[in-house]
């Protein structure tokens, strides 16, 4: 490690290269609740030269690497293993160019989410990922882990935002693959190769981004329902009357939308009545006043025909925002809750309400304690499950349980939040042998090696 250290030293110089007590502890960690450890050093290249050049000689000494974004990974791909360099890509941020005619942006993959969305915003432009760590996470995280978020109903997962990338490959190497055409069936598209691999096959370090035009209007409402089946023919009904113009389709399970209630003291009801379950809808228009009537006009047809059983809709931007506080306030419960099981799945639409009833009877027989916490953008497919005794190791039992289960009900032990460490050893349950397999000799092919992130997605 020394002489590695030592070449590092005089290719970044000491402002890009910490080393025991200099590095701090925000680099033990991402957000998962992994064991923290301190890595054996820490590197942060400013350019994409600089990074090819610390991975070559990561790779000409066999040094492993954890490669780290904004650290607000929920699997622990982000956290540091025994004896690893972290490299953190934060300096390596900045909006390169954004077209306005070909609605492409290119950005360095250091770029937080929220950055990329305000540069869009600018050109009256509109980057369609959004989640509750835009603040905080970076576009190359978010394309490492093919984040979802609150739109993919309509616009789909992030590597359908993707139209090019820029990557570096374990022996150093730089891919560019900066494409900026929507057609482009010039041999493999080898950006496929590094969205949702967490950086297992390599680094992307500039991505080219597919914006949209942004919509004149916006429509929220916030409705009560008496059943799973009530949302889901709610689904259908709604995609019928507002086609690609449905952005936001948030089930929240009555034990979610209370917990949050009585936890953020300064958020009141906004609906009246008690609802076994809870919808936020979301509806964008070009034309606000024909998109209000629309609106409103399909919400009051599905609560003539009891579908709906109560209604709420957002008159300001002001009451959409109280809407989807409530819809996010997971973020503040976890700040309350203690050691929690936070478990992001996916399965069936039409089995996410069965597979909910059968996880809360088989939790409750077996932790008599157990609080259970339900919601999820169901028009995808997501479900989250927060579960918690207040005991830390019921935590990982409660996992254990629920990975089982996404098994059996052939759903994905993993939506949006990555394989990483926490449930690599669960793959199985949603890919086959033969598929795992596969995975594995691509891993071989790229990182021959092994140095980059390894342990995570597979072992």
């Amino acid at each position: 490690m020394r002489a590695l250290i030592d070449e590092l030293s005089a290719l970044l110089g000491a402002s890009s290269l910490f080393l025991g007590d200099d590095i701090s502890e925000k680099y033990y960690a991402d957000w998962s609740g992994a064991e923290p450890c301190a890595p054996a050093a820490l590197v942060k290249p400013n350019t994409t030269d600089q990074l090819s050049k610390v991975i070559a000689l990561c790779h000409q000494y066999d040094q492993s690497v954890v490669v780290q974004g904004g650290l607000t990974g929920l699997a622990g791909g982000g956290t540091p293993l025994d004896g690893e360099l972290a490299i953190s890509l934060e300096r390596m941020q900045g909006i390169e160019e954004i077209d306005p005619i070909g609605m492409t942006l290119t950005a360095l993959a250091g770029t937080p989410l929220q950055v990329v969305q305000d540069a869009a915003e600018e050109h009256n432009l509109f980057f369609p990922l959004d989640l509750a760590a835009r603040g905080s996470c970076q576009i190359g995280g978010n394309i490492s882990t093919n984040a979802g978020g609150t739109e993919v109903i309509r616009y789909g997962m992030t590597r359908s935002l993707v139209l090019g990338l820029e990557a570096v490959l374990a022996d150093g190497t730089v891919i560019d693959a900066t494409n900026k055409m929507i057609k482009n069936n010039s041999g493999y598209d080898l950006k496929h190769l590094f969205i949702g691999s967490e950086g297992t096959l390599g680094i992307v370090t500039r991505v080219v981004l597919q914006l949209q035009p942004k919509a004149g209007s916006s429509h929220t409402a916030l409705c009560g329902l008496n059943s799973y089946e009530s949302a889901t023919q709610l689904l259908v009904e709604l995609k019928r009357s507002f086609g690609s113009g449905l952005t936001g389709f948030e089930l929240m399970w009555d034990n979610y939308y209370n917990k949050v209630l009585e936890t953020i003291t300064s958020l009141a009801d906004p609906l009246e009545g008690a609802f076994p379950f809870y919808l936020l809808v979301e509806y964008k228009d070009n034309d606000a006043e024909l998109g209000a009537e629309r609106f409103e006009s399909a919400l009051f047809e599905q609560l003539e025909s009891r579908i709906i059983t109560g209604a709420v809709i957002a008159k300001s931007h002001q009451d959409a925002a109280v809407f989807w506080q409530i819809r996010d306030g997971i973020g503040e419960l976890f700040q309350v809750l203690g050691p929690v099981s936070n478990q992001d799945v996916s399965l069936p639409i039409s089995e996410i309400g069965i597979f909910a009833k059968d996880l809360k009877e088989r939790l409750v027989a077996k932790y008599p304690n157990i609080t259970l916490l339900l919601f999820g953008h169901i028009g995808d497919n997501n479900l989250h499950a927060v579960a918690y005794t207040g005991l830390e190791e019921d935590k990982f039992k409660i996992n254990h349980d629920i990975m089982l289960m996404i098994g059996e009900y052939s759903g994905a032990i993993t939506a949006e939040h990555g394989i990483g460490v926490l449930k690599r050893d669960y793959l199985s349950q949603s890919r086959s042998e033969s598929e795992i397999d596969l995975m594995k000799t691509l891993k071989s092919a790229m990182d021959p090696k092994g140095i980059l992130n390894p342990g995570r997605v597979i072992k």
